[in-house]
């Protein structure tokens, strides 16, 4: 990673799945959790919402969304079930709250930091990373916001510094984590490919089953000196 001029914390998460089963009083305790890390900036990979945006405005979960903190700001990615939830909607219930999400764009922080934010690969008309990696400066620090973690070679050879993801659960249950093994180069923690750091989360919440064997859900720290 770049040399920062400055500390940094960031707190990381991805797969909330709001919705029916992960509801608002499961919300309110993982946004009491961030804030006492007292990040300066909270990513978000993808999969906020579960399959619908309904369970989130009937129990106004945006409220809790509020609560957030994170001096340089909070920003996210479109995750696959943003679009199962219904991509108009679900960005429309994301502009009511306090985070900011990057479709295929790039924001540069007061710090120099440089967030590539790119949309999810159920997409299939998305922005190419070399393109998006035209909009940077190199001898910048660069991080990736991509919801699946394919193509990781792609990520060393473009010169991003560190990619976050998630998607994968890794596997979530006890045998399938030797499914998501196989389907992606890396599926779950970290790992260096080259000069780039690619973090996979595991989620901090869950899908389909509401428990986990074998695996655990995460948020991931990340302390810059």
């Amino acid at each position: 990673m770049k040399i920062l001029l400055t500390q940094l914390k960031i707190v990381a998460i991805s797969d909330v799945h709001l919705g029916n089963g992960t509801g608002k009083a499961s919300l309110k305790k993982y946004v009491e959790m961030i804030n006492a890390q007292h990040p300066d900036l909270i990513l978000i990979s993808g999969d906020l919402i579960d399959n619908s945006v309904v369970p989130l405005y009937t129990e106004n979960m945006a409220e809790e969304l509020a609560e957030l903190k994170a001096p340089m700001g909070i920003y996210m990615v479109l995750g696959n079930h943003e679009y199962i939830s219904g991509i108009d909607e679900s960005i429309r219930y994301i502009k009511n709250t306090p985070i900011q999400l990057l479709r295929d764009s790039v924001v540069t922080l007061p710090n120099g930091i440089q967030l590539i934010g790119r949309d999810d690969h159920h997409n299939r008309k998305r922005r190419s990373l070399q393109e998006l990696m035209a909009n940077v400066d190199k001898s910048k620090p660069i991080i990736l916001l991509d919801h699946q973690p394919f193509n990781l070679k792609e990520t060393e050879d473009a010169g991003v510094d560190l990619q976050f993801s998630g998607h994968t659960h890794h596997g979530q249950v006890w045998p399938i984590n030797w499914v998501t093994d196989y389907i992606f180069e890396q599926s779950h923690g970290y790992r260096q490919w080259g000069n780039s750091h690619v973090y996979v989360s595991s989620g901090l919440s869950l899908w389909g089953p509401p428990f986990r064997i074998g695996t655990h859900s995460e948020m991931v720290v990340f302390n810059f000196q």
